[in-house]
């Protein structure tokens, strides 16, 4: 079978750019970082799963999107700490953006409705300490984000695009050191 040369091209640059892009690195394929450590209280009492009326992969297992947001929570707080800094941070409840309305009838039982009065919000616990282990500042912090419809996303296909920006917000305002990329 002879290729065109347009075919040919076409093939090459759809492989480099493969290749290419599986050398980046993306917050769900990010290294676990040293100096940003990520964990969570007990999930079943997280408000997410609590209200969550459906058996629901969401409700059985919340550690399928509560990783995702504790790496990205690492990645882009090791791009905004100073050089040695440290920090340790615990989600002790999460209302992800969007809630489930069962009374729209059992085809509608594992669906989040996204509207402006289901805001995410996220709890949560932090220790920033220097490199020799001195404790800069601590604290706990309710984030929550009333306009998050308002506001556009990079990602519309992410379903954690809410509690992501959200946690950018309060990166940038607690540790902003050096820009966000």
């Amino acid at each position: 079978m002879k290729r065109s040369p347009s075919s040919l091209l076409l093939a090459l640059a759809f492989l480099a750019g493969s290749v290419l892009g599986g050398c980046a690195t993306t917050p769900a394929q990010a290294p676990d970082s040293a100096r940003v450590r990520v964990d969570w209280t007990d999930p079943q009492r997280f408000a997410d799963v609590r209200e969550n009326p459906a058996p629901s992969p969401a409700r059985k297992n919340p550690e399928e999107w509560l990783q995702p947001l504790a790496r990205w929570l690492q990645y882009r707080a090791d791009q905004v700490l100073p050089a040695g800094d440290q920090l340790k941070v615990t989600f002790t409840d999460i209302k992800r953006a969007g809630a489930y309305e069962p009374w729209r009838g059992p085809q509608w039982m594992d669906v989040r409705i996204v509207k402006d009065i289901y805001p995410p919000r996220i709890d949560l616990r932090f220790i920033l300490t220097d490199a020799s282990g001195k404790t800069l500042d601590q604290g706990e912090r309710k984030l929550t984000d009333l306009a998050f419809l308002s506001r556009g996303t990079i990602n519309n296909d992410d379903p954690l695009r809410y509690e992501k920006r959200m946690l950018d917000d309060w990166l940038r305002k607690e540790f902003a050191t050096k820009s966000m990329r």
